[in-house]
């Protein structure tokens, strides 16, 4: 009988790719979480910080506007640049200046350049986010990808669930200062992690070519895709419900509710954990089903979510119940749907892939930025303008599947 030895150098081949698929899922989740990072890490030092610069809340508030619309900006700038540039260098430019920018907004007196740094800081943050989902599509494709998103995806859940509590773990020990001085810190981590472990993966023969007119040119092909602007409104759509959440979520069940701020953490905490699991669901689901079919659930169950909510309006009094558990489903499926969406819309892209990364990015941050100061219109004794926006996002949502997706599935 023949007996077959195992290959050690097979096997130590299989523990190097696994390490590296690791190392790569780490890396690639920590840069697709600036825009946590940035954002939920530094809310908990505002009141201070308005306070120390003696300014008024809304100007506060314009940091973090400006800080969104920099991520917005910079993903459509810095996008298309690396499918004609290459991934690494310009990855490693948006880490520097993200890391300079942060210890600037540390040493800051006044809320006017402590506004235009953040955005600065925005700009450089969205070399992170644009050009990890580019790498992902850059090394993986089909199943593979919808798989690796997935792991990404409860990466970056992980971390608006972090992100506030370490800001305010932060603020116990020292000011607003040094939110930005840990904030610098992480980017030169991240500029060391991806200087040292981070290959580059658009090698000069899959780079477009032809300067600016070739990248507008790329861009203007992905804009004329049907099916890619579908599953780009559709996760639009579902992020601009997440945002709606966000943003009233507090006001409702605080001051509306009476729920104490631990409470409401918990709430927050655990439909982050949500989000968490739905995407992993998502990575299991597409190796064995069709990634179509679980975004069509997807969406459909954040559409009878978000109904429910709306129809809780009806109760004479407001019931606490209406509004969480509704919420729950609404913000778990996010994970669901922007695994399977960001899959299947990037699956479609090559050597596009940063300037395609870039237009789901913008879609994501303009819907988002363009409902969330809607959502307190009502003042905080009603919950309607949250439950309206949520209702008008995740069942456009499930429409745009069905018109722009579904019939050709």
């Amino acid at each position: 009988m023949k007996v077959i030895l195992p290959d050690p150098g097979k096997e130590e081949l299989i523990q190097t790719s696994r390490r590296r698929h690791a190392w790569l899922v780490v890396i690639l989740g920590a840069l697709g979480a600036f825009g946590p990072l940035s954002m939920d890490m530094y809310l908990p030092s505002l009141p201070s910080l308005t306070l120390d610069l003696h300014t008024t809340t809304s100007l506060g508030q314009l940091s973090i506007t400006a800080c969104l619309i920099g991520l917005a900006v910079g993903q459509i700038i810095i996008g298309p640049y690396s499918d004609s540039h290459g991934r690494k260098g310009p990855l490693l430019v948006g880490l520097i200046a993200f890391a300079v920018t942060s210890f600037l907004c540390s040493i800051v007196s006044s809320i006017t350049l402590l506004v235009i740094l953040r955005f600065v800081q925005g700009l450089a943050g969205a070399a992170g986010l644009v050009i990890s989902r580019a790498v992902a599509r850059d090394l993986y494709s089909g199943r593979e990808l919808t798989k690796f998103f997935s792991m990404l995806m409860a990466i970056n859940g992980i971390f608006p669930i972090l992100a506030p509590i370490m800001g305010g773990f932060i603020l116990k020990f020292t000011s607003w200062h040094g939110v930005f001085v840990i904030l610098g810190f992480i980017g030169v981590i991240l500029f060391l992690g991806a200087f040292l472990g981070l290959p580059e993966t658009l090698p000069r023969e899959r780079r477009i070519t032809g300067g600016l007119g070739g990248t507008l040119s790329a861009m203007g092909k992905i804009c004329r895709d049907r099916q890619f602007m579908g599953y780009a409104i559709v996760l639009g759509l579902v992020m601009g419900a997440m945002f709606c959440y966000i943003s009233g979520s507090s006001f409702v069940l605080q001051d509306m509710f009476g729920v104490s701020p631990i409470g409401f953490s918990l709430f927050f905490a655990t439909n982050g954990l949500g989000i968490v699991a739905m995407s992993q669901l998502a990575g299991i689901l597409s190796l064995k089903t069709d990634a179509k079919k679980v975004l069509r659930t997807g969406t459909i169950i954040a559409a009878v979510g978000s109904i429910a909510l709306f129809s809780g309006l009806l109760l004479n009094p407001p019931r606490l119940i209406a509004v969480m558990l509704p919420l729950f489903f609404v913000v778990s499926m996010v994970g669901l749907v922007n695994t399977t969406s960001f899959s299947l819309a990037m699956q479609t892209q090559g050597k596009a892939a940063g300037s395609a990364s870039a237009i789901l990015g913008l879609g994501m941050n303009t819907v988002g930025g363009l409902l969330s100061p809607l959502v307190g219109l009502g003042g905080s004794g009603t919950y309607f303008p949250m439950a309206l926006l949520i209702l008008f996002c995740d069942v456009g949502a499930l429409l745009v599947y069905i018109i722009f997706i579904g019939r050709r599935a």
